[in-house]
């Protein structure tokens, strides 16, 4: 209906526009529009009127004599070719937006109609300007993929829940805080209170225990209500399980609270430990990938024999107590890179670098490697592979590549900050060039300096710092 009255005024309204003096009516339509452009036959703008101030701010007042279709970006240009040629003095064009560069660098979007006036062949371009709209849907666009990477997210730290409360060897039940029944509970909790899951969930907690412990836990959440904290306390399961002792973290969840319980059996717990333990460590030490345990600080607990082999050295006692930083890594940067990752993500995969052993040989190696910071004591875990020699030969023959941790240094955009990428980057590519011209020049330490531009002293400096060619060589004078 709106649609039909805009094309087709009444007699009335008509008649009321014609009585409208040129100037009237050219006040009328800057008024109504945001921008209006008269276009003679040529397609040259001849007059030109903005009621939005910006959009002179935008470079439109250089669009005077200037042929239209030349004010819009290229493909925009058919759209100004359609307005010009379905211009009619009997009705208005459909609405087309075209884009037109401005002096901000960003496109100016404008919703244009055309109508022709008269017999001269002059037309008549109403504009509204969309850079509001434009700008509106920008961050509405921004704001959804920030939502998504917010669910993406969410999603994922809930599927590490799930498994880790599915595969965990504690076992661990979610209470609800004020009615204390039970709302999830693990395999492991189920094989501690044998009975069936489906009849633990919903069931008050205080009738999984034998009857002389209730008035204990009833104590337990009415000091957790109260305070939010609670001493572990010792209980004896229903069905003559035995005794647990029993540890509680109240947490919020939404608008309601819930209690986490840990339940562990002294007697089960250290006799599924008994048989674990030895045959877990026996294929540790007998795998052929390198095994080591650090502490936070990437100082190592343990390693297997298979690290030692890498390593070059005899005994796990010369590894003990070392940071692991002295073998991984053919640079520091590949060290750095890896264990920012690691602290950042919580697990590494598929890193490759290099092992140097104590008696200079290289190995190049995959590292795999998590965090375990809820372990007693807290700890990281490493794996490593040595690379496949097969790999390695496929090579050009005297080819000098990249190595790959340029690649996953980049992958580390978003996650590490940008001084830190930078000068782990710098120093990566600062000792592939002096590598490069050493070997360009064959170990031609002064001719290197030239083509690096650097003085015979800067360039030593920076060979002793990377721990290039022979420290002790002949030419090599002392700093």
């Amino acid at each position: 209906m709106a649609t039909h009255a805009a094309q087709n005024p009444s007699a009335a309204l008509s008649k009321t526009l014609a009585a409208l003096g040129g100037e009237a009516a050219g006040l009328l339509v800057a008024a109504a529009t945001d921008l209006s452009l008269v276009v003679d036959a040529d397609g040259i703008i001849r007059d030109a009127a903005f009621a939005a101030p910006d959009l002179a701010g935008q470079g439109c007042d250089t669009w005077l004599g200037r042929r239209w279709i030349d004010t819009v970006t290229v493909e925009s240009r058919p759209k100004i070719d359609a307005l010009m040629r379905d211009a009619a003095p009997d009705g208005v064009t459909r609405w087309r937006q075209v884009n037109h560069p401005s002096v901000s660098g960003e496109d100016l979007p404008i919703r244009y109609a055309a109508m022709r006036l008269g017999s001269d062949g002059s037309i008549i371009a109403i504009g509204r300007n969309l850079l509001a709209m434009a700008s509106l849907q920008r961050k509405l666009v921004e704001t959804q993929q920030a939502l998504e990477r917010d669910y993406l997210r969410l999603r994922g730290a809930e599927t590490r829940y799930r498994m880790l409360f599915q595969l965990g060897s504690e076992p661990v039940l979610v209470v609800d805080a004020a009615t204390r029944r039970v709302t999830e509970i693990n395999p492991a909790a189920v094989r501690l209170v044998g009975r069936p899951e489906k009849r633990i969930l919903g069931q008050d907690v205080v009738e999984l225990f034998e009857a002389a412990s209730a008035r204990e836990i009833e104590l337990l959440f009415a000091g957790l209500r109260a305070t939010g904290k609670a001493e572990d306390l010792e209980a004896r399961l229903g069905g003559s399980r035995g005794p647990a002792r029993i540890s509680a973290s109240l947490f919020r969840q939404g608008s309601s609270a819930s209690v986490l319980l840990r339940v562990s059996d002294a007697a089960i717990v250290g006799a599924d430990s008994a048989r674990v333990r030895g045959p877990l460590l026996d294929v540790i030490e007998g795998i052929p990938e390198g095994f080591v345990v650090t502490d936070l600080s990437r100082r190592i607990l343990t390693a297997n024999g298979a690290f030692l082999d890498l390593a070059q050295i005899a005994t796990v006692e010369q590894a003990r107590g070392e940071l692991i930083d002295r073998w991984i890594g053919r640079e520091e940067t590949e060290a750095a890179t890896l264990f920012a990752t690691l602290a950042e993500h919580g697990s590494v995969r598929h890193f490759a670098t290099g092992l140097r052993g104590v008696l200079g040989s290289i190995e190049e190696v995959e590292v795999a490697a998590v965090a375990v910071p809820n372990a007693r004591p807290p700890c990281l875990g490493f794996t490593i592979r040595g690379t496949p020699r097969r790999a390695v030969a496929a090579a050009a023959p005297g080819s000098h590549e990249l190595p790959r941790s340029v690649e996953q240094m980049t992958e580390l955009v978003g996650r590490v900050s940008m001084k830190n990428l930078v000068r782990e980057t710098t120093d990566l590519i600062e000792r592939l060039c002096i590598e490069a011209a050493l070997r360009i020049t064959r170990d031609n330490r002064a001719s290197a300096a030239e083509m690096l531009g650097l003085s015979r002293q800067g360039l030593y400096a920076k060979l002793r710092r990377y721990g290039i060619g022979d420290l002790d060589g002949p030419d090599f004078p002392e700093a």
